[in-house]
């Protein structure tokens, strides 16, 4: 070989062999500069945002999307972080359920340059803006836990092997900081729901009464037995006058904070229509116009509100759309008072209508939430009105805070093994 050959390929050889380490410097600057920035940061919005940015300037690629994996469900996938590098014209791309198929399937990294004609995505619709792109996996403990997606290099050209190689790298150094700053947030999460637990139960708590009517004549109990999940169940009692004292259980939707601050507005909004309008189906048909037009949509609550006149020995009640009470009289079967009209909160207007019942000696008013009925056992059938009946007629010949106690205890028996996941909240009211 004649020696100008030599030479040329000697400084053909050097030149290549200079690149290389010029793209191991890069490659190495890349990841040094990403792991710096990286590591220090629990802001699993920030650590993403970083390493598309970083990925990106590092293959020359349009935009970088990484999709969140559940554990071990396809189906359970979170685009986290999209970013793009360039004109904010281009299509917002998204990890394709057929690609994530592979990704669960391979768990390797996946290069593809014309993704129409790729065989292994036959049929598989992709943007026509995509021209190329590669996807690499994000092991944590060999479990799939996301995907690192870049498309379309830049001026045209295709990925190349390196470039699939870099990603992989990033992925793999980057997949345990995603992970952190994930279970990071997820614990912040879970203390700010701990936190929003124990003001509903707070607010629920300073709500109730401390205890319930002293009246001759009348065996007065009531209690609210909270689930795990703090609800919006409640109980009240308003003395109107000197022989008039409303009576109340209610249950607005939701759970937690949220459940706890409509049942405040439900009870001062209660509180004063009551005052101000003894009838109940006066009452309730203000209180369902105000809660309406103070809260917002799917926003209601059931109530069962009655006035209990001392004097004439009666009891006038409405109904909105809450668990029927049970009523025993002596000699009769249990009766279920029907008088009202359908949830507060849910329309504008609403004509309710109320019912009075002469009470006798012996007579005895149950009034609960709905936490009693739906209570399930270990094979989720439900505790229902029949056997709230049942209990409450076996035991009809015991004081009222003793018959309350009961009914709880037979719900909370039938549900054994099984969480609460509702409270229950009861009124028990017997004509001496």
């Amino acid at each position: 070989m004649p020696t100008s050959d030599r030479k040329r390929e000697s400084l053909s050889s050097l030149q290549k062999e200079v690149a290389r380490l010029k793209r191991a410097v890069e490659e190495l600057s890349t990841l040094n500069d990403l792991a710096r920035s990286i590591g220090a940061s629990l802001d699993s919005q920030q650590v993403m945002r970083t390493i598309v940015n970083r990925s990106l300037r590092a293959v020359n690629g349009e935009q970088g999307v990484i999709t969140l994996v559940g554990s071990g469900e396809a189906s359970d996938t979170t685009t986290l972080i999209r970013t793009q590098l360039g004109s904010s014209e281009h299509t917002k791309f998204h990890l394709d359920r057929a690609l994530l198929g592979w990704m669960f399937l391979n768990r390797k990294p996946l290069l593809v340059d014309d993704p129409r004609r790729d065989e292994r995505f036959r049929g598989v619709k992709f943007d026509e803006s995509i021209s190329s792109f590669i996807c690499v996996p994000m092991m944590v403990k060999s479990e799939l836990r996301g995907v690192l997606t870049v498309y379309n290099k830049k001026e045209g050209r295709g990925f190349s092997e390196d470039d699939e190689r870099l990603l992989a790298i990033i992925a793999a150094q980057s997949a345990q900081v995603v992970e952190n700053a994930r279970l990071y947030e997820e614990e912040k999460q879970l203390l700010k729901i701990r936190e929003e637990l124990r003001l509903a139960s707070r607010i629920q708590t300073d709500l109730l009464p401390k205890t319930c009517p002293q009246i001759p004549g009348y065996d007065i109990a009531a209690g609210t037995i909270p689930a795990d999940q703090v609800g919006g169940d409640y109980f009240d009692f308003i003395r109107l006058d000197q022989n008039l004292i409303g009576l109340c259980v209610g249950d607005v939707s939701g759970k937690g904070l949220p459940a706890s601050l409509l049942m405040a507005n439900l009870q001062a909004t209660l509180r004063g229509q009551a005052l101000l309008t003894p009838p109940p189906k006066e009452c309730l048909s203000r209180a369902n116009r105000l809660l309406f037009r103070s809260t917002g949509e799917e926003k209601f609550a059931t109530l069962f509100y009655a006035v209990l006149d001392t004097a004439r020995h009666s009891l006038c009640y409405s109904n909105a759309g809450h668990d029927r009470p049970v009523l025993l009289r002596q000699g009769r079967p249990p009766q279920r008072p029907t008088a009202g009209g359908i949830p507060l909160g849910m329309v504008e207007e609403w004509i309710y209508e109320d019912e009075s019942i002469e009470l006798q000696s012996g007579d005895l008013l149950v009034v609960f939430s709905d936490g009693v009925r739906e209570a399930v056992d270990s094979r989720g059938e439900h505790f229902g009105d029949d056997r709230a009946i049942d209990v409450v007629t076996a035991n009809v010949h015991l004081p009222a805070q003793k018959l309350m106690e009961v009914i709880i205890g037979a719900v909370r028996s039938y549900a054994s093994g099984s969480r609460l996941t509702d409270d229950m909240t009861l009124i028990v009211l017997k004509k001496l």
